[in-house]
């Protein structure tokens, strides 16, 4: 609690004390013979102590040219209410009790901010206070922002990783929970890149930095938090332009009301002045300006609990739409995690034969399928010297010469054009990428790599399914069989394969402009770097295992800290949840206000039913907005 909160507590205190004490002698008895100033005076002064920063702001704010705003309207009303106690109708204590309860609902605003605001800056404590850079034997405590790449710092045990690198030295294990929302730490040695903002455990690491501060994970992520709140979803932008043309039109509308009714139906001054006043207190629009803002607020805070960064309360809007979800492939439903799953080799060929010739051909590979090739023949001894003229064959494979003759292994493209034995027959719907494998211009086999699809994607197709996404479509640049065998297993709708990057921009193009006439959405999910044109282009972009991923943070809307696949339910369980809590808060204060405003321009009803119009209506619609906080996975 800030100075300026602990000073609205003790002022709503005092003014509190005094009110009750005043209704007591007043309901008693006791001040039935004090009239006048006097009564004035000691109504005012509980009022001048719990109002008086109110009073201060509706001032500032007309001196600036801002005159309409719920300051104003609880001056004047308030104001009004007090001059008719002075010519004989009194109304103190309804003019007391409309500032005491105004003030203690924007209490109550304050804390229910303070909840909502709680849980999403929980992430800013992941932010590193120092680094200690190895100099030497000796380490150096600087500041974080001040250390170069290729700098080497060391990580105690219960540190925070203050700068993303690589591990150079050392074992431990990491709490990401911070930064992904799950507890189960992470085992890094040495060769793994370790990312800023993670709990080092109990061993001691050596990290040589990768990246500057500015540039690194947590700068991202702290970026993306203190920013969340700048894009507004449409219902905000509607309620902000509703408030700024409601407000002048009721005050108009109140002072008409103050004049019409005695001069057309002939009732008393005070009376009319009375029922303007209580017009104006119940069209304050505070429900609607504090409700619907700290609605969206905790939805993206109940997001950051679960390890998810909504970058903005539209993106929390659009995905409780989403009618089509599209996944990439590798990565996403897939670990992104080769392995040799099947050796397949010729008549006369072992298979010890052909992963050995296989790992030639991949000796100077870089790319995921072959090194995985040269994992699965690591007990084998690769001998290069024995390798000439080695050349890779973009898209094809590599050609090489083993002892003199001549070694093949890539596609089936690569060995139609050296004129090997036709190979159509050999193989069926493999899951997987294959590479075939020809020594001395002799077909000897074929070995099938397969990426293994996550634990988790056929369940959470199925939950996003339940939660009202009627499409689920995936791209992907590999195989036909490949893509229809996972298509199959998870149970997705539509799939699209031999893709290149550009043609998944035409596909989800394709999708939205189907989508066209509808108020449905569309949502990619894909790991962010190959997929950042995408990313931008879908309604909602979901980045998938993105820690430390630049391009994931950059081009995707809704960024998960981890790659679970679970999480894309739960976060459109949460948007929806939270788009019913802020659409029932405008609905109810709406509601509520305009029966308020109708029965107190017929003079049916007190200030008092005024009070509750605007701060009753106000607190239950703060209540029901922090209900989005409560939500449980």
């Amino acid at each position: 609690m800030n100075k300026k909160q602990r000073n609205r507590r003790n002022r709503i205190a005092i003014s509190l004390v005094c009110f009750l004490v005043l209704m007591i002698l007043e309901l008693t008895g006791v001040l039935d013979g004090v009239h006048g100033f006097v009564l004035f005076v000691i109504y005012f002064i509980p009022y001048i102590i719990v109002g008086n920063d109110v009073i201060i702001k509706a001032a500032k704010n007309i001196r600036n040219g801002q005159v309409f705003d719920e300051n104003f309207l609880m001056m004047i009303a308030t104001f009004a209410a007090f001059g008719l106690g002075l010519f004989g109708d009194t109304q103190y204590s309804e003019a007391l009790a409309v500032m005491l309860f105004y003030q203690i609902g924007e209490a109550f605003q304050d804390y229910a901010v303070g909840q909502s605001r709680a849980s999403i800056t929980e992430m800013m404590a992941i932010a590193p206070e120092s680094a200690f850079v190895l100099n030497g034997d000796e380490t150096e405590e600087v500041d974080p922002e001040d250390v170069e790449i290729g700098s080497v710092v060391v990580v105690r045990p219960g540190d925070k990783v203050p700068l993303d690198g690589v591990v150079i030295e050392g074992e431990s294990f990491i709490d990401t929970s911070a930064l992904t929302g799950e507890s189960v730490p992470r085992r890094v040695s040495e060769g793994d890149d370790i990312i800023s903002g993670c709990v080092n455990g109990e061993g001691m690491l050596k990290v040589k930095v990768t990246k500057e501060y500015d540039d690194s994970t947590v700068a991202k992520i702290l970026e993306l938090v203190e920013n969340a709140s700048a894009r507004k979803a449409v219902l905000e932008n509607f309620v902000t332009r509703f408030a700024r043309v409601y407000t002048p039109i009721v005050t108009i509308g109140a002072a008409l009301l103050a004049v019409a009714m005695p001069l057309v139906f002939g009732l008393s001054w005070s009376d009319g002045i009375e029922r303007a006043c209580n017009f104006l207190i119940v069209s304050c629009p505070c429900a609607l300006v504090i409700s619907v803002p700290l609605g969206f607020f905790g939805g993206i805070g109940a997001a950051s609990k679960v390890g998810v960064l909504v970058k903005g309360s539209n993106f929390l809007e659009a995905a409780a739409s989403l009618d089509t979800m599209v996944f990439d492939k590798t990565g996403t439903l897939t670990k992104g995690e080769f392995k040799v799953s099947k050796l397949v080799p010729a008549e006369g060929v072992s298979e010890d034969e052909l992963i050995e010739l296989a790992a030639y051909g991949e000796a100077f590979a870089t790319h995921p399928i072959g090194k995985s090739i040269l994992e699965a023949a690591k007990d084998k001894e690769i001998d290069k010297s024995r390798l000439e003229d080695v050349v890779n064959l973009t898209g094809k494979g590599t050609s090489a010469m083993l002892d003199g003759k001549s070694l093949l292994v890539g596609s089936r493209k690569l060995l139609d054009e050296n004129k090997i034995e036709d190979v159509s027959g050999v193989y069926g719907s493999e899951m997987g990428t294959i590479t075939f494998v020809s020594y001395d211009e002799k077909y000897k086999g074929y070995i099938v790599v397969s990426d293994t699809i996550k634990d988790e994607a056929r369940e959470s197709i199925a939950e996003l399914k339940r939660e009202g996404v009627k499409k689920a479509v995936m791209l992907t640049g590999d195989r036909k069989a490949t893509a229809e065998t996972v298509a199959g297993e998870l149970g997705l709708d539509v799939v699209r394969y031999e893709l290149l990057p550009a043609d998944k921009i035409e596909e989800v193009e394709e999708l939205i402009e189907g989508n066209r006439n509808t108020w449905s959405k569309l949502g990619y999910v894909g790991d962010g770097i190959n997929d950042a044109p995408v990313l931008m282009r879908a309604d909602v972009g979901f980045a998938m295992g993105s820690l430390g991923s630049d391009a994931a943070i950059e081009a995707a809307d809704i960024v998960l800290m981890d790659d679970d696949l679970r999480k894309l339910p739960l976060i459109i369980k949460i948007a929806k949840r939270t788009m019913r809590i802020v659409k029932s808060n405008i609905a109810f204060a709406i509601g509520v206000k305009l029966l308020i405003l109708v029965l107190s321009a017929l003079g049916l009803v007190s200030m008092w039913y005024a009070v509750f119009g605007d701060v009753g209506v106000s607190i239950i619609c703060i209540i029901n907005s922090m209900r989005v906080l409560k939500f449980k996975q």
